[in-house]
């Protein structure tokens, strides 16, 4: 099996890469636009396509529809002439402020990033190929180690950690308990992604989640034990207010359908394996 990661120096990328090679025997080539090398077909059985521009307070809507959605087409375009099969990223912002997470719910995307998602999306489903499988898969809120470059576009695990070791203190918006998120691991997103290409034969979209939320003081309360740090409450910045996901939750009847249930790791656990976070660079 030879399989191609594009955003292979992005958060999932270097996870899935190196969880690929650590869990798999297949030759796995990882791709970035950083590179500043040219894309290669030959001999890929899958590409796994994870490249994006994932910030969703980019307001550049051209810039973030080039990267995401034109790159996007044309990487489709490809794999069906070369009759490579083709994973992608779709993301759970697609949903917006829905209350209803499953694959067939009305879209309600909100911000340039989701938007370019779910147009991808709509693509893939409006320009059908028999010739390849494609599999988009609608991450939820992925967190795991390497993504401290990432900033304010860090998942609250990350942004938690690092702030209890910078400073020792944790910064929540007011009302944490009430904003819920369906966190997910990186590891088990890379789990999932095996088991597809192992597995699973057909073309669709499938939530990738663990169908438990929790809230973000949950989370930084699970840091807390361990880092005795203290806890500064925030407003929420104007910038997020109106379009600010307060809850998610992927319906994984159609993921389990597809692969069987799955032992997804929780953050009390996650966190207790990875006790340790490096400051971003």
């Amino acid at each position: 099996m030879r399989v191609m990661v594009t955003g292979s120096q992005g958060f999932i990328g270097q996870n899935l890469i190196a969880y690929l090679k650590l869990h798999t025997n297949w030759h796995v080539d990882g791709w970035d636009i950083a590179d500043d090398a040219d894309l290669l077909f030959n001999g890929y059985d899958w590409i796994i396509h994870l490249g994006a521009n994932s910030s969703t307070v980019e307001r550049d809507v051209d810039s973030i529809l080039r990267t995401n959605y034109d790159f996007s087409r044309w990487l489709y375009q490809r794999c069906c002439e070369e009759g490579i099969n083709l994973q992608y990223a779709s993301s759970a912002s697609v949903y917006g402020l829905a209350s209803d997470f499953r694959e067939d719910s009305p879209p309600d995307p909100r911000n340039p990033y989701a938007w370019s998602k779910y147009l991808f999306d709509r693509h893939v489903e409006q320009n059908p190929t028999g010739k390849i499988v494609v599999q988009g898969f609608r991450y939820f809120n992925v967190y795991g180690n390497h993504e401290e470059h990432k900033g304010s576009q860090a998942s609250p695990v990350t942004q938690f950690r690092l702030q209890a070791r910078a400073t020792n203190t944790i910064k929540l918006f007011h009302n944490s308990d009430y904003y819920l998120r369906d966190f997910v691991c990186v590891e088990d997103v890379a789990w999932t992604h095996i088991q597809f290409i192992q597995q699973v034969a057909n073309s669709g979209i499938w939530n990738v989640g663990t169908g438990e939320p929790v809230s973000f003081k949950y989370v930084a309360d699970q840091i807390v034990k361990l880092t005795h740090a203290n806890i500064e409450y925030v407003d929420m910045p104007e910038l997020l207010k109106g379009n600010y996901q307060v809850y998610t939750c992927a319906n994984t009847n159609k993921l389990y359908e597809a692969i069987g249930p799955q032992n997804w790791m929780s953050i009390k656990d996650w966190i207790k394996v990875n006790p340790n976070v490096s400051r971003p660079v």
